[in-house]
């Protein structure tokens, strides 16, 4: 009966009454209509059909109809971001229809206007706060939890026996267990992640926001210590040994978990032949065990302000799995030559056994490549390195003329101490070593999707589409009202052409902010079986192969690798399988990837926010950043950035010139704009709520900090 129905709602071109429709059937009879009722309902429930407010019946695939999740603002409106489309859907207060922040919801589009849509939704299909982070709280003997999170704008009230010993001010994970009325709703604590006081407990309550655990179950630890202490020679059985070759590892000072080896060889015709090593992770994590399906639900480990909260335990993550030096350790290998020209040629894609020389840092190496001073313990790994990063220069040169686009955007580094306090805040260094690294992964990553790829077989791929044609307009006028004039067709929008605006910029002021603005008028970078290429790096076919201790989608690349290249199978059954678990690992891995980065990105404001909080009337030199209708935001030189709020200018009355994304003054006409340099004093910084205020002032040489 569904697919009749359907049939009917879709050839009508309105929508249809319940007698229409069970006329259309050719019905008979009140066992019938019953029959009609229930599937009909059960089409709804299963967004099917759509049921309008006069009980009339559409089919849900109407253009104006739309599934997302709605991402609130503390301010009453929202938006719903809707997989597939490439904006978010805007919603006015007036018509949020009761849902809030993190809600699965059926919008209607109202309007469309260039790039910007609105809408308003008129369904709530799926609450999403089974779980949720926040303070306990007692109040004449009233217990509530205060939620962390002041876009979701409900209370909830505990019950003494439902509190796990929870005294006020705890920070508590608490569960929704039925509403009561209004935005009321009774809850249950279900994890005390310690005082509010307690060092390192700020932290552990953004992870919990975002559904990061710390630490690792009973049952995952128990397949964790099952795992060897170290390589046993059985399973050597089938690697290629090149325990013998000259291998060694190249990460920051204090990691711990290393995936990537590499190897180099100069080759008779000036060409290189390039190894990169990746640790065996899933030759330990079996499909489906305890250790798997954990990792599945993390998607990806998480690095935040003084911790690292491995996807995997440390007993895998810095044991067995990693690439530690001086010990054997099972790897797959993507073995490439590398000809003059920087094309990778002759990949070759197998099992191994490894034993690393040496753990280097990007510091010492950096040494070596940008000083020429070779620090001790380094000296017989020199000329290796200097070939590594010949080779790495053809490969980068290769890549920016295809048209990969190096944003080169700097990245805030917060040095904490053993309390979890921020003591400094700088701009993390990115010198020749870093970059090395990340020529030679993405020579790899490229080298094995392309394999699989022209085998026709189901991959995951990590994809990134084309910007939209508004955005990169929007973004020309922008520039343009600072008085930036850049050449490039927008009709044609290519990797080539985007790296050529960039270019252009270079050389202004502001190329750091614009640069920020650009990246963000394109579109997110994401996991899917179906293969586009990747944007951003100018690449017709890319995956994610060489992070699989911290990236799950790494770990089933390595998985699909066994299937297809040393096991062999690749029949009919193990395609299907595959075809269509892909999916689900595609929007899994997207979606907690996007989770790590928020989690990350608001960890990292709570502690320059709590670092600022001891630093309030000190004065700095900084520059405009953003500029919006309620003040703007200024960056300092290590990255810190707080908000101007505009009616804190006083020496004039501004308003906010969207034409010129700037604040004119009515009297003086004095204006702000983007890249301005400015002097500020920090007159505010809440750790609670995440934020730095700062106040323009008249800078005194001598009070410079």
């Amino acid at each position: 009966m569904e697919d009749k129905i359907l049939e009917i709602v879709n050839n009508s071109g309105k929508a249809l009454t319940v007698d229409e429709i069970y006329h259309a059937l050719n019905l008979d009879g009140v066992d019938s209509l019953k029959e009609l009722m229930k599937t009909l309902n059960e089409m709804e429930d299963n967004l099917t059909i759509y049921r309008t407010k006069k009980d009339n019946y559409m089919p849900f695939n109407n253009s104006n109809l739309k599934i997302g999740k709605l991402i609130g603002n503390r301010k009453g409106f929202g938006f719903v971001n809707v997989e597939g489309e490439k904006d978010d859907i805007f919603i006015p207060p007036t018509d949020m229809n009761g849902a809030i922040h993190g809600d699965k919801v059926v919008v209607e589009i109202t309007s469309r206007k260039g790039e910007e849509t609105e809408g308003r939704i008129l369904r709530i299909v799926e609450r999403n706060f089974d779980t949720l982070v926040g303070e306990f709280v007692v109040k004449d003997n009233v217990r509530t939890v205060i939620l962390d999170n002041d876009k979701i704008k409900i209370n909830i009230l505990i019950d003494k026996d439902k509190t796990m010993g929870s005294v006020d001010g705890t920070k508590v994970v608490v569960k929704v267990t039925n509403k009561l009325k209004g935005n009321d709703y009774r809850g249950e604590v279900v994890k005390v992640l310690g005082h509010k006081n307690d060092p390192g407990v700020d932290i552990l309550s953004v992870m919990a926001k975002y559904n990061f655990d710390s630490g690792f179950s009973d049952e995952v630890m128990a397949d964790a210590m099952s795992k060897p202490e170290e390589v046993l020679e059985s399973d050597l059985k089938g690697r290629t040994d090149l325990r013998d070759e000259v291998i060694f590892t190249i990460d920051g000072d204090d990691t711990k978990d290393i995936d990537d080896a590499i190897s180099i060889e100069k080759l008779a015709d000036g060409g290189f032949k390039l190894g990169v090593h990746i640790a065996d992770v899933s030759y330990y994590v079996t499909e489906e065990s305890p250790l798997d399906i954990n990792a599945f639900t993390r998607g990806t480990s998480v690095y935040l302000a003084d911790r690292v909260e491995p996807m995997y335990p440390h007993k895998l993550s810095n044991g067995i799995c990693s690439l530690n030096p001086n010990v054997d350790r099972l790897a797959i290998s993507c073995v490439m030559e590398i000809d003059t020209k920087g094309n990778v040629t002759k990949p070759e894609i197998f099992e191994s056994v490894i034993r690393s020389r040496k753990q280097m840092t990007y510091k010492n190496v950096n040494k070596i490549l940008e000083e020429n001073i070779v620090p001790e313990g380094y000296e017989e790994f020199a000329d290796k390195l200097r070939l590594m990063k010949e080779c790495a220069d053809l490969l980068r040169k290769n890549k920016i003329a295809r048209g990969y686009i190096d944003f080169d955007l700097d990245e805030v580094k917060l040095i904490i101490d053993e309390n979890a306090k921020v003591v400094d805040i700088t701009k993390r260094e990115r010198g020749v070593g870093e970059k090395l690294i990340e020529d030679f992964m993405i020579a790899a990553n490229e080298a094995v999707a392309t394999t699989i790829f022209f085998m026709e077989l189901p991959f995951l791929y990590r994809i990134h589409g084309v910007p939209s044609e508004e955005k990169i307009q929007s973004f020309l006028k922008f520039i343009g009202v600072l008085g930036y004039k850049v050449e490039g067709k927008v009709k044609n929008i290519t990797p080539l052409a985007m790296q050529a605006i960039l270019e252009q910029l270079k050389d202004k002021k502001e190329f750091h902010m614009l640069s920020n603005v650009l990246l963000r008028s394109m579109q997110k970078a994401v996991y899917d079986k179906n293969n586009i290429g990747h944007f951003g790096l100018g690449s017709k076919c890319y995956t994610h192969f060489t992070s699989p201790i911290r990236r799950y989608p790494d770990t089933t690349v390595h998985r699909l690798l066994r299937k297809y290249l040393f096991e062999h199978k690749m029949d009919h059954e193990t395609i299907e399988y595959w075809d269509n678990k892909l999916i689900v690992i595609g929007e899994q891995s997207s979606e907690r990837e996007r989770a790590a980065a928020d989690c990350e990105r608001e960890v990292d404001d709570m502690k320059i926010a709590e670092y600022m909080e001891e630093h309030i009337g000190e004065e700095y030199d900084g520059v405009v950043n953003t500029v919006t209708n309620f003040g703007m935001f200024i960056e300092l030189p290590n990255l810190i950035e707080g908000l101007v709020k505009i009616d804190s200018l006083k020496d004039d009355k501004y308003v906010y010139n969207e034409e010129m994304f700037s604040l004119v003054g009515m009297k003086h006409k004095h204006i702000y704009r983007l890249g301005d340099p400015v002097h500020v004093k920090c007159v505010g910084a809440s750790k609670l709520n995440k934020t730095v205020d700062f106040e323009i002032c008249v800078k005194e040489e001598n009070e410079i900090k």
